[in-house]
């Protein structure tokens, strides 16, 4: 196939991750699914997200092993064929949430963790002097998807207590196949003679810190070091984006569901934003001033989402959430653009796969969240553990460095 410019690969990209993303939907989804099964405990819902989230870090990592032999567009066929049979199989699920487990957090995870490395891993590979950038772009549309597909779940699937909800799991199991498999076609990698284009202006970005394999990276403090603050700050992004239903609808008694999840998508289009600024500002200004901002941001959202629960201001749910949002955005796109500007390009595919792992842990924050609220009735436990492992964060961001060539 003819290479195309760059920028149309970045286009395919950024609409795979835009379907890919509807794991982070799950808020809204687990309103209407939570209507339809009231003998659930939040618990067992959140149980679903931590699911979704581990196994798009298992689809991720087998792919990044895997990337020397598989073409990638082959993984987007794959990751096709799991959220089909995910869907269809979620669609099944009874009295018991074992289906819903199985399909929308064991096989769509996997699907999304396929679509993620594929796309990072080779989009990101036509653009090796704006790697922050690009991983903003691509990034924006994994985290648009929530607001997008939450607003059609919210309004084809309202959360009534009927069995809607299937019906819409096995549309958009045939929809995210069918567009798959079209755009699996255009996952190419760059030509050895690839060179970006300048426009006549000096390379931007800078060379990496070095350029090491993954038995290499995982001996060095600067990974691990990263890799826990990684987790702590996935942590308090995942237990918002899990709870945000729950937390807007605590402050907001009597406000109706298509509000709640235009409210909710707000997190969804800030994080969106977030990624292409964040990552921006990691070509920019580097590591320490992306990630100490994030930081900064995410507390800020903490303090005023704790203010709206104490004062029932569902306004300042609404600004909570827009700079809740905007700060987990700025996780993902530091994530891509510090293992390439880290650890270099070579190994780049299941460097990244590794550094993606942290969702595996920090996905358990759906569940401890749940557990929360469960245990003490109020969504203020979920902000008090966002502020904890945000702070957390910053103990460990002090030791973090760039390696020396």
């Amino acid at each position: 196939m003819k290479q195309l410019n760059r920028w149309v690969y970045a286009v395919i990209g950024t609409v795979v991750l835009l379907l890919a993303g509807l794991v982070y939907a799950w808020s809204v989804m687990a309103k209407t699914i939570g209507a339809s099964r009231p003998d659930w405990t939040a618990a067992q819902l959140s149980l679903s997200f931590t699911l979704v989230m581990a196994f798009f870090c298992v689809g991720c990592l087998i792919a990044g092993i895997l990337s020397r032999k598989v073409k990638p567009n082959i993984y987007v066929i794959i990751a096709a064929i799991l959220f089909l049979a995910g869907f269809m199989l979620a669609a099944t699920t009874g009295d018991s949430p074992a289906m819903l487990y199985i399909g929308f957090g064991v096989l769509g995870g996997m699907g999304a963790g396929f679509a993620y490395n594929a796309v990072m891993s080779t989009i990101s590979a036509w653009f090796p002097d704006k790697q922050g950038l690009i991983s903003g772009i691509l990034l924006m549309g994994f985290g648009l998807s929530a607001f997008i597909i939450g607003k059609i779940f919210a309004a084809a699937a309202p959360p009534d207590g009927s069995e809607a909800w299937k019906g819409l799991f096995r549309t958009l199991g045939i929809v995210i196949f069918v567009v798959f498999i079209i755009c699996s076609f255009f996952f190419v990698r760059p030509g050895k003679d690839f060179v970006p284009p300048t426009s006549g202006k000096k390379k931007s970005g800078r060379e990496p810190a070095c350029d090491v394999d993954t038995s290499t990276m995982v001996k060095m403090p600067s990974f691990w070091l990263y890799y826990v603050w990684a987790i702590l700050v996935s942590a308090a992004g995942l237990a918002l984006v899990s709870q945000a239903s729950g937390i807007a609808t605590q402050a907001g008694e009597g406000v109706s569901a298509g509000t709640i999840a235009t409210v909710v998508g707000l997190i969804s289009i800030l994080n969106g934003i977030g990624r292409v600024i964040f990552g921006g500002m990691y070509d920019k200004c580097g590591y320490r001033v992306t990630m100490l901002t994030d930081m900064a941001v995410f507390a800020a959202a903490g303090f005023i989402l704790m203010a709206a629960l104490k004062s029932n201001s569902f306004t300042l749910i609404i600004v909570g959430f827009i700079v809740g949002g905007f700060a987990y955005g700025g996780v993902t796109p530091t994530n891509s653009a510090l293992i390439s500007d880290f650890f270099g390009r070579t190994h780049y595919s299941l460097n990244f796969s590794i550094i993606n792992t942290n969702l595996l842990i920090a996905s358990f924050a759906s569940t401890i969240a749940g557990k929360l609220y469960d245990a003490s009735g109020s969504y203020m436990s979920t902000i008090i553990m966002m502020l904890g492992v945000v702070a957390a964060g910053l103990v460990v961001f002090l030791g973090i460095r760039r390696p020396e060539k």
